[in-house]
């Protein structure tokens, strides 16, 4: 996800009093007022959204959602049940795409759409809700956090303890670029989705995969999503990969990212350029690096698509004004107009994880950095957005096999030496 081609709540005085009930004067005065449907949220009156999640069972869990909601009478009810049914959601969506349980419905398992959706329908109806007991604007915050963060898994990375196992960590995202087809699907949401909780026999004996998924939102990102997730556990991986859709049939390792944000609209619609946004700005590199072992993952067979090791960036050269292609990676003192994996959040993903990283006094010890899928395509007769179906034959095997070949991937990867 690039040009090539959560919302964090107000958590301060909203987790302190959050286990009271607030009068209904009391919220009034903290401002209670529902706000409308965001640009994302919106897209799930269309017609394909609708279908997705009817096909896939998963309308049935919002709808209980919006029930269990409009019948919490305090904040401390409408706070459980915000985070019980989120975390059910994730749980739901990880064992349909591993088998465990009915489909309930006609779509493919390995299928990551049913879980965006839902979210969804869940957040707008967070957002729009107007409990008689009031509810404040750090509340209602608060509550969204929570469901953002129960339903994308990042409070569920259960990392095995001690000897004898490898522990990974892999990050997927939300589909993207919806407006211009909203059928798409995101391969990397659907690998976490596949592989979390699963083991993977390496080299150097089984592995553990943990997994979370991230909005593709420029504010969720300077907010801290990317440090607040992942710092807890970076301490305790052996491996990290961020995962991302990229370019057309191929994969790519990207060596280098870019602390740039270049504009391209993110699902709200909103438009960031800038330098990425991050905190002691004052000691932010413009670049940072990947220490997967990537010459040894792009010698490996690990699946029908190419594999690359992407050294290209794009750079304003020291004392230099103009943007420049460099295929061999930075110049010494340049300024980042995008990284290998260009200049949108896959780019920033991979430059929060491996800054996180390196802060943390890792660079030398801890592998990790992106890995970019290829665009999940739909079958060739399947390709009219406003015509074709919300799947088919060659769209499904396309996903399995992104996904069967980042687990190869990780195979390869886990238990080489850090490599940069």
């Amino acid at each position: 996800m690039n040009s090539i081609r959560v919302r964090i709540g107000v958590l301060g005085l909203a987790l302190l009093a959050g286990l009271s009930a607030p009068t209904a004067g009391t919220a009034a005065a903290a401002g209670t007022q529902a706000a409308p449907p965001t640009v994302e949220e919106q897209r799930l009156d269309r017609a394909v959204p609708q279908e997705i999640l009817r096909r896939s069972g998963f309308d049935a869990p919002a709808a209980r959602f919006a029930r269990d909601l409009g019948a919490a009478h305090s904040y401390a009810q409408a706070r459980h049940v915000v985070e019980r049914t989120g975390s059910a959601l994730w749980r739901r969506a990880v064992d349909r795409a591993q088998g465990r349980g009915p489909a309930r419905g006609d779509l493919s398992r390995d299928d990551d759409r049913p879980l965006y959706w839902a979210r969804l329908s869940m957040t707008r109806e967070v957002r729009t809700w107007e409990p008689g007991f009031g509810l404040s604007d750090g509340q209602r915050g608060a509550l969204l956090d929570a469901l953002e963060r129960t339903s994308r898994g990042q409070t569920d990375i259960r990392l095995p303890q001690g000897k004898g196992i490898g522990r990974i960590l892999v990050t997927g995202f939300d589909p993207f670029t919806l407006d211009r087809d909203i059928r798409i699907s995101n391969p990397s949401g659907a690998t976490a989705l596949a592989l979390d909780g699963t083991v993977i026999e390496t080299a150097d004996g089984p592995a553990r995969v943990e997994t979370a998924v991230f909005p593709v939102r420029w504010q969720d990102f300077a907010e801290g999503t990317v440090e607040r997730t992942l710092q807890p556990y970076l301490k305790q991986v052996d491996l990290f990969t961020t995962v991302s859709q990229g370019r057309v049939g191929r994969f790519d390792v990207e060596r280098t990212n870019g602390a740039w944000r270049g504009g391209f609209p993110d699902n709200d619609n909103v438009s960031r350029t800038e330098t990425v946004p991050v905190a002691d700005p004052a000691s932010q590199p413009q670049w940072t690096t990947t220490t997967l072992p990537y010459a040894k993952i792009v010698a490996a067979s690990t699946g029908r698509f190419p594999v690359y090791d992407n050294t290209s960036v794009t750079e304003i050269p020291a004392g230099g004004t103009q943007a420049v292609v460099r295929p061999d990676g930075p110049t010494p003192g340049s300024s980042a107009r995008a990284g290998g994996g260009g200049d949108y959040l896959s780019n920033e993903i991979a430059y929060r994880a491996t800054l996180l990283r390196d802060r943390l006094g890792l660079h030398d010890t801890l592998p990790g950095g992106h890995v970019h899928t290829p665009v999940l395509q739909f079958g060739a007769g399947n390709t009219d957005p406003a015509t074709g179906s919300v799947t088919d034959p060659e769209f499904v095997a396309n996903r399995l096999d992104i996904i069967a070949q980042v687990r190869t991937i990780l195979k390869v990867a886990a238990g080489s030496p850090v490599t940069g």
